[in-house]
């Protein structure tokens, strides 16, 4: 069976997503909306690993490669993504698959192949890195969904009403780039470039515009003063970007955000909403996320080293003294830092 492993690009194939909205375990990352923002605005290759029983998956590895000067040609599943589980039906060898994929690699001079997830078929691997995720899952009855909340997370979501703090859910261009500046100014404030515009604008283009995604925003007095993007796909959603104005934090507006983010999706009939991913040591984030009565798991990654031949525990060790440089870069500079870097990192 493994001999008719094919490796296909969700963008061109037709019919992908109705095939991967019936195969369990899929997420928006898997789908061809985000595959192809990220091609446009990075000019990845795909390379999705499949296997096929008629009209369903038996397995699924997708991959982008990234050919970088700086770091290397290597395959990661998938760049951007929080969060992108290898899809294998119990009857495909999970060990068989990786072992054709490393085939590939090797034959394509790839570095690296990293697996964003993967622990429940990776299971005597070793991850060179660990994060936290979140899961809501979502009922009908909003008096349920409030119960669930933290006593801090309700008194916040009180005081943004009080301060009158309004809210709009939308999914229009002008609001990807209300939504932008914002980024750029959280960004700035955590000592990181923001990605590109341009990514922004493919989001609005393949996913918020086909009704894949959402913006949520905040204003006091009219201005935008916090937001959030979700995207969505079958009966699950993803809260994948957050922002907001330091000079309106008291008022709690990111709380109002994702409270009216939630009950959107509650009434719309979705299952989950996934928190994306939280580094350990990022403690107010992981607060943020429990508050709102989800679940926590563990993600790992995974990153085969081709030349050696190995799953290694070596991730990437980039010290955090650029973060202060950073902080103190005009808004302008540090958006060109980052319309340049991003495609190398991935």
């Amino acid at each position: 069976m493994i001999r008719d492993l094919n490796i296909i690009n969700p963008v061109t194939y037709n019919g992908w997503d109705s095939l991967l909205i019936s195969t369990p375990g899929h997420t928006f990352f898997h789908s061809s909306p985000w595959a192809q923002v990220l091609c446009e605005t990075y000019d990845y290759r795909p390379f999705y690993f499949t296997l096929f029983d008629k009209d369903r998956f038996l397995a699924l590895i997708p991959m982008l490669e990234i050919n970088s000067i700086l770091t290397g040609r290597r395959a990661v599943s998938l760049p951007f993504a929080d969060s992108c589980e290898p899809l294998i039906d119990e009857c495909v060898s999970c060990n068989e698959i990786v072992s054709r994929i490393i085939e590939y690699g090797k034959l394509y001079g790839w570095k690296f192949i990293e697996l964003r997830g993967g622990a429940a078929v990776l299971k005597d691997a070793e991850n060179f890195t660990c994060y936290y995720g979140h899961t809501l899952d979502l009922s009908p009855d909003e008096e349920y969904l409030l119960r669930k909340l933290r006593d801090s997370t309700k008194r916040n979501i009180k005081k943004a009403i009080s301060q009158n703090v309004k809210t709009e859910i939308l999914d229009s261009f002008d609001s990807v780039k209300k939504y932008f500046h914002l980024h750029c100014l959280t960004r700035k404030r955590h000592g990181r470039p923001p990605q590109p515009f341009t990514f922004f604008k493919k989001i609005y283009e393949h996913v918020i515009s086909k009704n894949l995604g959402i913006v949520v925003l905040a204003f006091l007095d009219e201005k935008p003063i916090a937001g959030s993007v979700y995207f969505h796909f079958g009966k699950k959603a993803i809260y994948k970007y957050g922002a907001s104005d330091s000079a309106y934090q008291n008022v709690r507006a990111n709380n109002l955000v994702m409270w009216e983010a939630i009950k959107w999706f509650s009434s719309n009939g979705y299952e989950s909403l996934c928190f994306g991913r939280t580094e350990p040591e990022n403690v107010g984030l992981r607060q943020f996320k429990t508050g709102w009565g989800v679940t926590e798991h563990i993600i790992k990654y995974y990153k085969y080293d081709l030349s050696r031949s190995m799953f290694t525990a070596e991730g990437q060790k980039v010290s955090g003294f650029y973060n202060t440089i950073l902080r103190k870069m005009p808004q302008p500079l540090l958006n060109m830092l980052g319309t340049i870097l991003y495609r190398h990192v991935g």
